[in-house]
Order: structure tokens, then C-alpha cells, then sequence
């Protein structure tokens, strides 16, 4: 059944199914993961809330690059306004990362006069799309003026898993991905091909409306039934999902949206430069498995967060923007080497091996 999370009813659709479900310590996940015994779907592991002092750096971040993310929001919605002049924009967000950039986008939209929706679906590295999901926003919308949203793009996986989830245009979908920011150059639109702290990408469900990564394990997820989720109601008197959507919808209805045409010219100089840096990086990690490679400032400090991580490289180590990478490194006890001053990427975060590589 769909629900809206923490999210007014009007701002989101979750096609996600909530269950009941034992989180896994983060130790034994990654083991089982990295040996190849269960898929990380298969599994979530717990989330604590944060302390208050990374509170504090989530605050500073959305103060200090807040009007940036507003411009930025208003320039995507502009480009996908344009893109089918007339018709409505359906926007389906990828659950998580991409629900609050979705939940802005559609407040933008409505704001300026377009007919707008949001749905919230899962798509699963190795796995795919929840087709199921599609098949409800396809009983109810032309899949042609639909739009898949993510934040950002880290080395472009979800990008491809999209591209080949949707290579037969099933039910009608394409696979037109636009984000905020696309280091990776995988995004068909894209405000930026920067790598810069959304205030969004440094917290879990706190931020994306109550609601865990999705989940596709086959105790949980039957025929006919969408992915699965964890809700945390018991978060929620540390739910910031409204605040920051509340805090940048009004800036981003306001901004003047810059051009974004030009993301395409960009492209392929992005996705070279994110090629060379997983070589890079693989080589001085000594691993073949790009799995454990985490980059981008979003993309490491998930892996801080719910992975176990071997080592963290940051561009500049007096950068406002990965000052709580940095915090979340000292705190676990986890080295911090230098990235290459001229690296696209200012944080990357590589994961430890626990198991025999595959």
C-alpha cells in the first residue's frame, strides 16, 4: 500500500513495503556481502541517530550551500518543465538518496504552475527496478513524461542498474536519469558535474521521510508485492524530512534556474576522469572489486555510516564540505590519506576487506 512517510501526503508516494524486519550488525552484513553469501539487499543494518555535535555539521552544511542546492533544484525543474512543454512531470525519485531532491522538485514545479507528481521507488544495484512500482505509476501516468531523480551520482552504479533495468523500455519507461550532481558524468541531466555536500547526503531516515534503503529479500517480498522497507517512527522526534525540505522549497520557487544544456558537452570528460580515478584508486588499494570503492563526498560518508571502512581520502583536509567525514573517520578510528589535489572528487571512502574477494 503506498504511504507517504513523514512527508505530507501531497510531497511524496512511497511504492514501498513496510516490514518488520531484524536489522544485521554492520560487521556480519559486510562479511556477508563481501563473500558473497547474501546480497546487500538481502539485509539492513541498524541506524542510530546522530550526536549533536554532527548535527551541528548537518546545520552548517545546509546554512552554507543551501542557496546553491535551491539554484540548483529550480535549474532541473526548469529543464524538465521544458522538456514536454504542456504535459505533467512525473517524477520518480530513487529511494533514498533521491526522495528529498524528488519531494523539492515537485514543490517547485507545482509552485511555478506545472501539474506535478512524486513516487518513491526502489532500485537495487545487481537486482534492478522495482517493476511492480512502475507498473502502479504506469496505470496512472503516460510513462513517457516520467523522470527517475537521484541526488547524485558516486561512480555511476544506480545509473547503469537504471540504464539496464530500462533497456527495453519496459511498460514504456526510458531511462532518463537527472540528479543534482554528477561527478561520474552518468546522468542524462544534472545541475553540476561537481562534487559538493547536499546537506541531505549527510544523514539516513532522519532525512528521507522515516523511511530505510530498500529491501528485496524473498522472506519479506512476494510476487505482486513492491520492495520492501524499515520505517523508524521511533525517530521521529529527531525527523529533520520536512525541515529541509521546508527550509529550501520556498528559495528554490524563488530562484532564477540557470541553463543546464550544456551537462551533455560535459558527459563524457566526467565519466574519463571517474574511469581513471577507480583504476587509480583500485590499484593503491589493491583491490579488484569497485564495489569498495566509495567515491564522492555523499557516497563516503554513507559508507562511514553503514559500511566498515578501511580508509578515507579527502581532496583537502580544511574543506568546510568534508569536515564531517573527517569527524566520522576520527571517531571510528579510521586513517585519512590525501586524494589528489586535482581529482573531480573531494572525499572517497574505500571499504575494508572481511571476506575473500570476488
Amino acid at each position: 500500500m503506498p504511504f507517504s512517510g513523514s512527508y505530507d501526503s501531497e510531497d511524496a508516494t512511497f511504492l514501498l513495503k513496510p516490514v518488520d524486519m531484524p536489522a544485521t550488525r554492520i560487521a556480519d552484513k559486510e562479511a556477508a556481502i563481501q563473500s558473497g553469501r547474501r546480497h546487500y539487499s538481502e539485509m539492513i543494518a541498524p541506524e542510530a541517530l546522530p550526536s549533536e555535535r554532527y548535527l551541528a555539521l548537518y546545520h552548517a552544511a545546509l546554512a552554507r550551500n543551501g542557496d546553491r542546492l535551491a539554484v540548483d533544484v529550480a535549474s532541473l525543474a526548469a529543464h524538465l518543465a521544458a522538456r514536454r512543454p504542456g504535459r505533467e512531470i512525473v517524477i520518480v525519485s530513487l529511494a533514498r538518496a533521491g526522495t528529498p531532491i524528488g519531494v523539492l522538485l515537485v514543490r517547485t514545479l507545482r509552485a511555478w504552475g506545472h501539474a506535478a507528481h512524486h513516487y518513491s521507488i526502489s532500485i537495487i544495484r545487481d537486482r534492478g527496478i522495482d517493476r511492480v512500482a512502475l507498473a502502479h505509476i504506469a496505470g496512472r501516468h503516460d510513462p513517457a513524461d516520467a523522470v527517475f531523480v537521484d541526488g547524485w551520482t558516486g561512480k555511476g552504479a544506480i545509473a547503469g542498474e537504471l540504464r539496464r533495468s530500462l533497456a527495453g523500455r519496459p511498460l514504456g519507461f526510458a531511462p532518463l536519469l537527472a540528479v543534482v550532481a554528477d561527478p561520474a558524468g552518468q546522468a542524462d541531466m544534472a545541475a553540476t558535474g561537481e562534487d559538493y555536500l547536499i546537506a541531505s547526503g549527510l544523514l539516513n531516515g532522519i532525512v528521507s521521510g522515516l523511511v530505510s534503503r530498500s529491501i528485496l529479500n524473498p522472506d519479506f517480498v512476494g510476487e505482486g508485492d513492491f520492495h520492501a522497507c524499515v520505517t523508524y517512527p521511533q525517530h521521529a522526534h529527531a525527523d529533520l524530512s520536512r525541515s529541509f525540505v521546508d527550509a529550501l522549497a520556498p528559495r528554490a520557487a524563488a530562484a532564477v534556474p540557470r541553463t543546464i544544456d550544456g551537462h551533455a558537452v560535459r558527459r563524457p570528460s566526467l565519466a574519463a576522469e571517474c574511469a581513471a580515478m577507480l583504476a587509480d584508486i583500485s590499484d593503491w588499494a589493491g583491490t579488484n572489486d569497485a564495489n569498495r570503492i566509495k567515491p564522492g563526498i555523499a557516497e563516503a560518508t554513507r559508507a562511514l555510516l553503514r559500511r566498515v571502512p578501511e580508509r578515507v581520502l579527502v581532496r583537502d583536509s580544511g574543506d568546510e564540505d568534508v569536515a564531517h567525514i573527517a569527524q566520522l573517520a576520527d571517531e571510528a578510528g579510521i586513517p585519512v590519506d590525501r586524494l589528489d589535489p586535482k581529482s573531480n572528487y573531494r572525499a572517497i571512502t574505500v571499504i575494508r576487506t572481511l571476506g575473500a574477494e570476488r
